[in-house]
C-alpha cells in the first residue's frame, strides 16, 4: 500500500506563496478558531512561549509539536512537518545555489 510517492525531484507548487508555518497557524488555525497562544498551550501541552516563538519565526516546528498540533487541529503532523520543511528549503536556496550538481 502506497501511502505518498516522493520522488527524488518531488516539490511543491511553487505558485503558492511562501508562508511561515507560524504564519500558517496563526492566520488559519488559532485566529478562526478564537485561540490565542495560551490556550493552545493549555489544550496542546506546548508551552505558550513556543507557540509564541513559532508565530515570531524564531523556532522551528519540530516532529514532537507537528504531533500534537494534528492531534489539535485534525492534520497530519506530516503536514506541519512538510510546512516546515518547505519554508526551511525556501530560505536555504539563495545560500546554496552558487553549488553545482555532483551529477551531470
Amino acid at each position: 500500500m502506497e501511502l505518498i510517492q516522493l520522488t527524488p525531484h518531488s516539490d511543491v507548487d511553487p505558485s503558492q506563496p511562501l508562508r511561515a508555518p507560524g504564519d500558517i497557524l496563526l492566520h488559519a488555525y488559532l485566529i478562526p478558531n478564537a485561540l490565542n497562544p495560551a490556550r493552545l498551550a493549555r489544550r496542546t501541552g506546548i508551552p505558550a512561549t513556543h507557540i509564541k516563538a513559532f508565530i515570531a519565526d524564531t523556532h522551528p516546528i519540530t516532529p514532537k509539536i507537528a504531533l500534537r498540533l494534528s492531534l489539535a487541529f485534525d492534520t497530519t503532523a506530516f503536514y506541519w512537518l512538510a510546512l516546515q520543511a518547505r519554508y526551511d528549503l525556501e530560505k536555504a536556496k539563495p545560500v546554496v545555489h552558487a553549488y553545482r550538481p555532483l551529477v551531470d
